[in-house]
């Protein structure tokens, strides 16, 4: 069944080593052992009542936080509330997870490399895509840049690596959520520590201690699973999103196509994109494509050494549909992303970003309280050494209308409402 693995990539659980779980596993799955359940910074403490197995407290408990409900008013493509049918981080989050789920029931059906006892746990990957968004600011990646330009002398800002913050100390207050090492690495889609020149795709600096407890170069199989769910997700639902916002449409398409040399595969996928646009609605013909994303990959072995099952694998996927999600992708970014009425959000974004951050800051300069912002926030941003960093952890949190109605308070001369903060 592992022809062409080298013995030592695979770990399998012992009894033993899996019995403190005995209570919470209904089928034991030797694909995973201690070293994966393992929590940071300290032990979870697992009540005897508690049925659930490690990931899944790990999936709930992103389920529940504040944070993940945040992303319900956190920009995909669209500014949040603008209309309430497009997408969000929040809706996004749950496509992704449920495609990832799709592939782990799928690689379990179809690949000789798993068994009923060995298999990639759904949970845990579920949990992951939940997770991999909540670290993103307001107003996407727009937000995301300035914010990285404002933290540059102070570690930077990366969504990323604001996830990893999120999940290992602030959620839940001290400790984070304590997350399992799986949980953790299943997020981590860049391990680079932050140096400076770095422009994106890295961890901070103080993250170097968690990086290293979670171990590995490579991405682990839940990572690659959740990664790839992300891509399908954005590049079929960001055309079905821009063609109902009608900046996708047959004129539009038509004259992307005049400028441009495609090949016979990309003629044909932009024939059926037009052919969708006509029949209608085009929900239909990409949700149909999920299927055929997930259908299209498979497991294979890595060849080098790995500490943990987790390490052993990679997720192949066929030549063909990875093209076409890239094709989609680009026709989202020249017709949606570039257009003037998304630029203008994203550097509006920016700008406020940016003003009230160096606002707060200014505020907050001598030490002293301003009592610009909350009581308990204000507290952590006086007693800490890095106070950027956790004036920073406030801003990026806000929802999009949470950082205008903020920005409106301090700046906007007619805005004088004070029911909320």
């Amino acid at each position: 069944m592992f022809k062409g693995l080298p013995r030592s990539q695979i770990f399998v659980a012992s009894r033993a080593g899996t019995r403190h779980f005995a209570s919470a596993l209904r089928t034991e799955n030797t694909f995973y052992r201690d070293f994966d359940f393992a929590t940071f910074p300290r032990p979870r403490t697992h009540r005897s009542d508690d049925e659930r197995t490690p990931f899944q407290i790990d999936r709930d408990r992103v389920l529940f936080s504040a944070a993940f409900r945040r992303l319900q008013s956190k920009t995909q493509v669209f500014h949040s509330g603008e209309y309430d049918f497009y997408r969000t981080r929040l809706t996004h989050s749950l496509e992704v997870a449920q495609i990832g789920r799709g592939i782990c029931q799928h690689l379990r059906r179809k690949s000789e490399l798993l068994r009923d006892d060995f298999y990639i746990d759904a949970d845990l990957v579920e949990a992951c895509c939940l997770a991999h968004d909540i670290g993103h600011p307001p107003f996407g990646h727009a937000g995301e840049a300035a914010l990285n330009d404002v933290m540059r002398s102070h570690g930077g800002f990366e969504g990323n690596a604001q996830t990893l913050r999120i999940l290992a100390e602030l959620l839940f207050g001290d400790g984070g959520m304590k997350p399992t090492r799986a949980l953790l690495d299943g997020v981590l889609k860049y391990k680079q520590v932050f140096t400076g020149a770095e422009k994106s795709h890295f961890v901070y600096p103080e993250q170097a201690e968690v990086v290293a407890w979670v171990g590995g170069g490579e991405k682990s199989i839940e990572c690659q699973i959740m990664d790839w769910a992300d891509d399908v997700a954005y590049g079929l639902m960001d055309i079905v999103d821009g063609v109902n916002a009608k900046f996708i449409t047959l004129d539009h398409l038509e004259r992307w196509q005049r400028g441009r040399t495609l090949d016979p595969s990309q003629s044909r996928w932009l024939d059926e994109l037009k052919k969708a646009l006509l029949a209608g609605p085009v929900e239909r013909t990409f949700a149909g494509q999920i299927g055929r994303c997930i259908h299209a990959t498979r497991l294979e072995p890595r060849e080098a050494d790995a500490p943990t099952n987790r390490h052993a694998f990679t997720l192949a996927v066929d030549d063909e549909t990875k093209e076409r999600i890239r094709f989609y992708k680009r026709i989202a970014i020249d017709l949606i992303f570039q257009t003037p009425q998304i630029k203008q959000l994203e550097f509006k974004g920016r700008r406020i970003l940016g003003e009230l951050f160096g606002a707060l800051r200014d505020a907050y300069a001598g030490g002293k309280p301003a009592r610009l912002l909350a009581p308990e926030i204000e507290a952590r941003l006086l007693d800490s050494a890095t106070p950027e960093r956790i004036l920073c952890d406030h801003i990026s949190a806000m929802t999009d209308s949470e950082l205008i109605r903020t920005y409106r308070r301090l700046f906007d001369p007619e805005f004088g409402s004070i029911s909320d903060l």
